[in-house]
């Protein structure tokens, strides 16, 4: 069984529920999973090196990135994920460029195996957003166990 760790930035909660619900896809799947907030992964000052699988999560806020996650992605560029499997995904309102600029940053500059993405939702509970949601955690699990 692989490990996993949601990391997300939330203004309104609607990012923390979509990483709950990216959680319950990674369990169906046989996941352990971690989900925290970027403020409570530094209080904790947890290594992602036990995890298989980093996805991270940030609100588009007036056209930008959430300021936590982006000073999180500095910082792990030390943590040498390089390898391990990642996702992105967020909230958005009227637009939504964090997710994506995550996901290129995951890619290109962490050199992370990544799912195909982002999961991009206005909200967890509009549109399939639970079945979407679920079902990218599903595939972030599969993807852990098709490379063990």
């Amino acid at each position: 069984m692989g490990k996993g760790i949601i990391i997300f930035a939330t203004r309104t909660n609607q990012t923390r529920k979509i990483a709950e619900l990216i959680a319950e896809g990674m369990r169906m799947e046989g996941m352990d999973v971690t989900v925290s907030s970027v403020s409570e992964l530094e209080k904790e000052k947890t290594d992602l090196q036990g995890f298989d699988a980093v996805l991270l999560g940030a609100a588009t806020y007036h056209g930008e990135m959430m300021q936590p996650m982006k000073t999180l992605l500095f910082a792990l560029e030390k943590a040498n994920l390089e390898g391990k499997v990642g996702g992105s995904f967020g909230a958005y309102g009227w637009s939504g460029e964090a997710p994506g600029r995550i996901y290129q940053t995951m890619q290109n500059v962490l050199k992370m195996r990544m799912v195909t993405g982002p999961l991009m939702l206005k909200s967890a509970s509009v549109l399939g957003g639970l079945k979407m949601a679920q079902e990218y955690g599903r595939d972030i699990a599969r993807k852990v166990s098709n490379d063990a």
